[in-house]
């Protein structure tokens, strides 16, 4: 089941009631059929499940047929969707001691979302990725959360500004001509992360901090929400795997040494929970081996790579005996039961909705 336990705030979905009907469907409906209501999404604050705004903006984009739906949506985003963090970003000097501070801050706004800036040399990577969540899809999330870290970077930088590389794991739409548009550049897709790649210059460029003082006592608020938050060894876990398996360097070892605690003592957490390292480790690969095989079209060899194997044979023993058939069979039969589904949806379509 998806973990309901990660939540998001409700003003990621700023003006996705407006879109929608601007499109021409009620929006209610789609609401309601993952859980959720338009009252839900009055108070920027309310927390929904992470689970239920990915399905939410899959079957929006589905719906009306609008691929690039969740960029349009990040297109109305600025910095006051981000709350009381847009006072601490407009305090900061330059652009990435306020990337820095929005890191830090960032599991405020989603519990699901990892977010990791790599400096390499004269670049700076940002890599994003959501935590995975069985059955959810992730292509729209993901194109909203790059496509927000990039207008929030051009908030910071310059309304000119415009990234080296746009990076995404899935696969490319038919037409790619609105996210050229969005980002003033063409994505790159089937990639190994999600994320944008920027001229470390341009991040250091100085700012104008606002002087309001306003910006401290946001700080101060932001420190007490971050220390009354807390976090569980399985969530911190599985953000550390996710991170250390693209580099073949995902051991037990590795990750106790992450969290600072010796193996033994990181054993002992994840038992309290009525965990093993190995299971985890088993849960992060199987959700993101089904990610990328059903968004992407990665050859094998890379997959293997990116959840930490060293060769395509190892992953192959590993899928079947997680999954109990090859990468061919499983694609085959996953392949079978959505020709399925969109037969039935041809010969009993939905309804059209009117609106209120």
């Amino acid at each position: 089941m998806p973990n309901v336990g990660r939540l998001v705030r409700s003003a990621t979905l700023n003006g996705y009631i407006e879109l929608v009907e601007s499109l021409g469907r009620d929006p209610g409906p789609l609401l309601r059929a993952v859980g959720l209501s338009a009252r839900l999404l009055k108070d920027p604050e309310t927390r929904i499940p992470s689970s239920a705004l990915r399905e939410l903006l899959e079957a929006t984009a589905s719906t009306t047929g609008v691929e690039d739906f969740a960029l349009r949506m990040a297109a109305r985003r600025t910095f006051s969707n981000l709350g009381p963090i847009s006072l601490v970003l407009k305090e900061e000097p330059s652009p990435r001691q306020a990337l820095d501070t929005l890191c830090r801050y960032l599991k405020l706004l989603s519990a699901s979302l990892v977010t990791r800036v790599e400096d390499a040399g004269q670049t700076v990577i940002i890599r994003e990725d959501l935590l995975p969540s069985p059955g959810s899809g992730t292509r729209q999330a993901m194109e909203l959360t790059v496509g927000m870290m990039f207008r929030i970077l051009r908030e910071l930088i310059g309304p000119e500004w415009r990234p080296l590389q746009v990076c995404f794991t899935h696969r490319a739409p038919a037409d790619i001509s609105a996210h050229r548009a969005f980002f003033s550049r063409n994505p790159m897709f089937n990639q190994p992360f999600n994320g944008l790649v920027c001229a470390a210059a341009d991040l250091e460029k100085p700012r104008a901090p606002d002087q309001s003082g306003a910006a401290q006592l946001a700080r101060d608020y932001l420190e007490a929400a971050l220390r009354r938050r807390g976090e569980g060894t399985r969530e911190t876990c599985r953000e550390l795997i996710m991170a250390l398996l693209p580099g073949g360097r995902c051991t037990a070892q590795q990750v106790a040494l992450h969290l600072r605690v010796d193996r033994r003592t990181l054993h002992r957490h994840l038992s309290a929970d009525g965990l093993t390292f190995s299971a985890l480790l088993d849960e992060v690969r199987s959700e993101l081996v089904t990610r990328h095989l059903e968004e992407s079209d990665q050859p094998i060899g890379e997959i293997a790579g990116l959840l930490g194997f060293s060769n395509q044979s190892s992953f192959s023993h590993w899928f079947r005996a997680e999954f109990g058939c090859s990468v061919t069979e499983w694609r085959r039969q996953t392949a079978a039961r959505s020709a399925a589904a969109i037969g039935r949806d041809r010969r009993h379509p939905a309804p059209s909705v009117s609106r209120q």
